[in-house]
């Protein structure tokens, strides 16, 4: 297991490079997005229970946590890189050396693959929080004076067409909202 956790290490070294190649001169790590995701997870999952939806919290957390692990082998694919490659079999393959040669029980993988796969509730959830992290560092790298991201923001229209946006529609709005005060 500590070959693991010393080779997960490198999700802190590792920049998104969708923000490096935008002129974004010192981006988030992978592991900065990654842990922001587990939070928006926890917090929306959290309020899904509140608001009467079967929803296993711990469940939704666990996948976030895990949802870039694969990405400590082959990093970060941009999106411009992504049409060249079979980033998901690339991914899936670090994911089941790194998880299923593991001491750790087979479940992490499967845990991953709800996610890709968002075959769950909860995987479907840490999908849209992990959007919705994305174009909340888009707002704060554009708050910041940087341009060229609009790319980033196509994906707004996945966030409103999830069946979670009725739940959330506010911050997903307001986030827009927000991002158009920054234009301006």
């Amino acid at each position: 297991m500590l070959n693991l956790l010393i080779e997960l290490g490198n999700l802190k070294r590792l920049p998104r490079t969708g923000w490096l190649l935008r002129g974004v001169a010192s981006p988030e790590s992978i592991a900065d997005h990654s842990f922001r995701t587990a939070i928006i997870a926890l917090f929306l999952a959290d309020e899904l229970v509140k608001r009467g939806v079967s929803i296993n919290v711990e469940r939704a957390v666990r996948i976030a946590l895990l949802h870039d692990v694969g990405e400590a082998r082959i990093t970060d694919v941009p999106l411009t890189a992504q049409g060249y490659l079979n980033k998901g079999e690339a991914e899936r393959k670090a994911v089941m050396e790194l998880l299923l040669k593991s001491p750790l029980p087979e479940e992490y993988f499967g845990l991953w693959r709800e996610y890709e796969e968002e075959s769950t509730l909860e995987g479907k959830l840490v999908k849209f929080a992990d959007r919705l992290e994305m174009l909340i560092q888009a707002y704060e790298y554009e708050k910041a004076g940087f341009s060229d991201l609009d790319e980033f923001w196509e994906v707004v229209e996945r966030l409103r067409e999830s069946e979670f946006y009725s739940y959330f529609r506010d911050i997903v709005e307001d986030l827009v909202e927000r991002r158009s005060l920054v234009k301006q």
